[in-house]
């Protein structure tokens, strides 16, 4: 008796030959289990690559954020140190101010800028502010 050994346990494949699972000609290239590994290796390195690329931004975008609320933080101390200067008036939005310091280190805003005083400025002038509508200070140019 002649018996035919059946290889393959499953259904056979009934679609287009370039869509079998498995060679369906002697002509057709064999599968080699190196060459599966050096594709999956190859495309293991490959979505490693593409991962990287993407992380790298994202660490990149991470670190322009940092520096911004850094930035964001120092504003908000600043505008809190300028808010607790003395001043003998009440302070209005859009209005420019003149910093001075005393002796002691405290410091004041005055209505009077260091040409105002002239030579008579008893303080050492720090810079000339304004108060903007949401209670920031932007320092202005002289």
């Amino acid at each position: 008796m002649d018996k035919k050994i059946n290889r393959h346990q499953g259904k056979n494949h009934l679609g287009a030959d370039r869509s079998a699972p498995y060679p369906v000609s002697r002509m057709a290239p064999s599968f080699d289990l190196v060459d599966l590994a050096k594709e999956i290796a190859q495309a293991d390195k490959q979505i490693d690559l593409h991962l990287n690329g993407k992380l790298s931004i994202i660490a990149d975008q991470i670190k322009q954020l940092q520096n911004q609320a850094q930035e964001i933080l120092s504003q908000a101390q600043k505008d809190q140190l300028l808010h607790r200067a003395t001043s003998n008036f009440v302070r209005m939005p859009g209005k420019a101010y003149h910093l001075y310091e005393k002796s002691n280190g405290s410091q004041y805003f005055s209505m009077l800028s260091p040409k105002e005083w002239g030579k008579s400025c008893p303080n050492k002038f720090i810079g000339t502010y304004r108060l903007e509508a949401d209670m920031s200070w932007s320092e202005i140019e002289n």
